[in-house]
């Protein structure tokens, strides 16, 4: 089902002028470099927060090894 809706946004998609076509492609950059900074933000919020709260592994990479072995 997934790929009958994508393959049907493609063919409508290129229904559209070759500017029509810049122009979405623009917007779509836009948003996803929009979506993607927010997402980085929210790992950046959650990283403090875990540091404040003591939940941070501090050590060696032998101790973060041994650490995961356990």
């Amino acid at each position: 089902m997934l790929t009958s809706t994508f393959d049907s946004i493609l063919d409508a998609i290129e229904t559209l002028s070759l500017d029509e076509q810049t122009s979405l492609l623009t917007i779509m950059h836009r948003r996803l470099s929009n979506r993607r900074r927010a997402e980085i933000a929210t790992n950046i919020a959650q990283g403090r927060q875990d540091y404040e709260s003591g939940n941070v592994f501090r050590g060696t990479v032998e101790e973060a090894i041994e650490e995961l072995n356990r």
